[in-house]
């Protein structure tokens, strides 16, 4: 099992606390998932096309999307091919790499957050209303400053009822200010008051709410344009993030959600909440894979600690525990 010998080598650079976190945030997914394909791989005793049938259903339940499904199974019927694979047990393997090839593409390394090394980084945040937007905000101000880094609040959604009141919240217990206007204020001169305060303040990092409206595609992408205007007017590199936070117990819907800003906004990064609360959590591939946009963080659990850089060896580990613990016995 040479491949699930390679993850477990890359996980060992990890802390084990993160490991777990994976793991346990995963587990509604893996028992779900991993469950089904355990139950596949013992009722067939040859590789043939009534498996490679089965396993795609068992995929497509796990929101690994459509087209991402139809692709990996293609390149799974080549590989047994290639390597005259009969054995079931044999095939978990060629999954868990080919889903990990298809996470990461060309790339090798970690869809780390852009960070300026000189000078204020302002981060963007979209998304709809009850995907846990302002929550993914504090806990990210949370996790900065534990990095060492100064963070300031933009409270820029002014349109939802208690939006302002939620992310003064988050302020407290983080212990960072927030950037505030009244109720129903222009999110455009929030956002200009907030750089002007980063600046002076000489902050560097600067995470900015914005409303989540998605009735109408025009009027999202022109408000979100306008505060963007003014950020770089200010700033002229930024947003250096534009980060759309998902709802991942909303499997496909959460998918529909990233392609509509994807084609209103330059969004940079996903953030995806409540993996922990979901037994659908291959949506991360679907989403990376039909849409090309890293996943920058995940949510797998309601501690201030739960927002966890993603990283796609931990989510694989996370989605096949059991069986990788299992061959390095």
């Amino acid at each position: 099992m040479t491949f699930f010998k390679k993850i477990k080598d890359k996980l060992t650079q990890q802390t084990d606390a993160v490991t777990e976190k994976f793991k346990d945030g995963l587990s509604k997914t893996r028992d779900n998932f991993s469950g089904k394909m355990n139950e596949l791989v013992a009722r067939y005793r040859k590789v043939d096309e009534e498996f490679f049938e089965e396993l795609e259903e068992i995929l497509i339940q796990a929101d690994v999307g459509f087209e991402t499904v139809m692709e990996l199974v293609d390149q799974l019927r080549e590989e047994v091919k290639l390597r005259n694979i009969q054995d079931p047990k044999e095939v978990q393997e060629v999954i868990v790499e080919k889903l990990v090839a298809i996470y990461h593409g060309e790339e090798e390394e970690l869809p780390e957050l852009n960070i300026q090394a000189d000078g204020l980084t302002v981060i963007l945040f979209v998304g709809v209303n009850g995907v846990g937007k302002t929550t993914t905000i504090g806990k990210l101000a949370h996790h900065l400053k534990s990095q060492g880094k100064s963070v300031l609040l933009a409270a820029g959604d002014t349109f939802r009822a208690g939006a302002i009141d939620q992310l003064d919240v988050w302020g407290e217990r983080v212990g960072v200010d927030v950037i505030k206007q009244a109720e129903g204020s222009d999110p455009a001169a929030v956002m200009f008051d907030a750089v002007q305060a980063a600046k002076a303040r000489h902050v560097d990092v600067l995470l900015c709410d914005t409303a989540g409206r998605l009735q109408n595609k025009v009027n999202l992408m022109n408000e979100l344009e306008k505060v963007k205007r003014v950020i770089t007017r200010e700033v002229p590199d930024a947003p250096h993030e534009v980060l759309l936070v998902l709802d991942a117990t909303t499997g496909q819907n959460a998918f529909v959600q990233a392609k509509q800003f994807k084609e209103a906004t330059d969004v940079s990064g996903l953030v995806l909440t409540k993996l922990d609360g979901t037994a659908k959590g291959g949506i991360v591939i679907a989403i990376r894979n039909e849409l090309h946009i890293p996943v920058k963080f995940v949510g797998l659990g309601e501690k201030m600690d739960d927002l966890q850089a993603f990283d796609a060896n931990e989510y694989v580990y996370g989605l096949f525990a059991d069986v990788i613990d299992r061959a390095k016995e």
